[in-house]
């Protein structure tokens, strides 16, 4: 079961989360907030539009499949130049055989019975559109869960800036203390040497930082289609299910990716039975049209046919046969891969949630952490100045600072992905799901439009033009 509000845990940490981040960037009206970035994720993913590409595909495979069962009609047309000369024993004469002849055909055809195998391709395609339209779903979620880290990820990089800048600044004037009291005969070399040291080695995780900024920011860009502005810090946790079995249950009934392998074996049993079919006999209903005329004797032969025909095939070197069992192995290969989509995402759900766990207990002791590496810097540092502690004690216990804030922005930035791979576990990270304030893709529309094989003359075949045109244009 859904909760619609989160644990007091969640909510204190939620609230520690955004305190400090709000504390780490400036505020600003025009800041993007993470619902902007999914935006622009979803309307921006050429990853999304290749798998619209496919299912539009697979859409115009159950017209094909479909057009099997409808009348064949075609014509053809001729021109044929005759010449030469013919001669009889019982004439002794010789004719010339000098003509043009022109003929047009008319031929129609359809298939009236075979058992069902055409049926069973067509019911077939279909399960594939939806198998299809399930794999969009999946990767929608890829996609809107790689906007959350993309997000994230720009957020934790400015507050690893952040922080090393902050760290330089401090072990600058730690630096440049150690110096005058080097001067003054307070410490020795050693300890203006280890407060360079130190310097330097802050520089560097803050060109390191810096450089990572920039990788997080192409992240984000290549994700959301654009750079980033000020980033808005994130809203509250999205509501999750408390229970892990429960959680696991819903995504065995509404996980994309477990729905997709449900009817792909659904088309795989359908085209096993098409292949059975196919060793029956069919019944086949033929018409023809036929006009020639001899242009230079003026001579004509006009007519036509209309006739039943049924046959099968009896021995074709076993290829139906073998063909029938290779369908029957897909169909199998298709049970053992539902198999398997099934653990892994009972699977996927349990890491999400156990990442979750981990984060947050990480969150909250980086929290106490920060605090006692804080009252213990300040401690440390003005104990120093009175002579009591050396400049090695003050360098430790700021890196240890450091270190337990490096820790904190980690662990602050995490929950908020964790939160979200849960959502994305159980099939709930979609842009209909969250609400996002988009344009939906419908996959019907397209299908509704191609699954009778409309021709191009057709009012349905011009409004299918349209479709395509504005397709192209986007």
């Amino acid at each position: 079961m859904l909760i619609r509000k989160m644990p007091l845990g969640l909510r204190v940490m939620a609230g520690a989360c955004a305190l400090a981040l709000s504390v780490a960037a400036p505020r600003a009206s025009t800041a993007e907030t993470l619902a902007d970035a999914l935006v622009g994720a979803y309307t921006h993913s050429g990853l999304l539009e290749q798998n619209r590409a496919l299912l539009r595909a697979a859409d115009e495979d159950v017209a094909v499949a479909a057009a099997a069962l409808k009348p064949v009609l075609r014509w053809s047309t001729s021109l044929t130049q005759n010449f030469g000369q013919v001669r009889t024993a019982a004439s002794r004469t010789t004719i010339d055989n000098d003509d043009l002849t022109a003929a047009v055909n008319l031929i129609a055809e359809m298939v009236l019975y075979d058992f069902g195998s055409r049926s069973f391709r067509i019911e077939a395609a279909k399960e594939t559109v939806l198998a299809t339209r399930e794999a969009l779903l999946d990767i929608e979620q890829q996609i809107l869960l790689r906007a959350v880290q993309a997000y994230m990820g720009v957020i934790e990089a400015q507050e690893f800036v952040a922080l090393r800048e902050n760290n330089v600044r401090l072990l600058t004037q730690e630096q440049r203390a150690a110096q005058d009291r080097f001067e003054v005969g307070e410490v020795t070399r050693t300890d203006v040497a280890l407060a360079q040291a130190q310097l330097a080695q802050a520089r560097s995780g803050l060109a390191a930082a810096r450089g990572d900024l920039v990788s997080s920011i192409e992240e984000y860009r290549n994700i959301v289609g654009r750079t980033p502005g000020p980033l808005r810090q994130p809203p509250s946790l999205p509501a999750i299910a408390e229970d892990v079995n429960g959680a696991k249950a819903l995504a065995v009934r509404t996980h994309p990716s477990l729905k997709s392998a449900q009817h792909q074996v659904a088309a795989a049993d359908l085209l096993v039975r098409a292949t059975l079919s196919d060793m029956k006999p069919t019944i086949n209903l033929s018409g023809r049209l036929a006009a020639t005329e001899n242009l230079n004797a003026n001579e004509f032969n006009r007519g036509g046919s209309i006739g039943l025909e049924a046959g099968q095939t009896i021995y074709q070197g076993g290829a139906l046969s073998a063909t029938a069992r290779r369908a029957q192995a897909q169909a199998d290969a298709q049970r053992g891969n539902l198999h398997v989509v099934r653990n892994n995402v009972q699977q996927d759900v349990g890491n999400a949630y156990a990442t979750l766990t981990t984060v947050q207990a990480q969150l909250a002791a980086s929290v106490r952490q920060v605090r006692a590496a804080s009252i213990g810097f300040d401690g440390i540092r003005e104990e120093a100045r009175l002579g009591a502690r050396t400049t090695l004690d003050v360098l430790d216990a700021e890196q240890a600072l450091l270190d337990a804030q490096s820790l904190q922005v980690s662990a602050r930035a995490a929950v908020y992905v964790a939160a979200y791979r849960i959502l994305a576990s159980t099939g709930r990270l979609t842009a209909k799901n969250l609400g996002l304030p988009v344009q939906l893709y419908d996959p019907a529309e397209y299908y509704n439009l191609v699954k009778d094989g409309p021709v191009k003359r057709s009012k349905q075949g011009k409004q299918l033009d349209r479709v395509l045109r504005a397709l192209q244009k986007d």
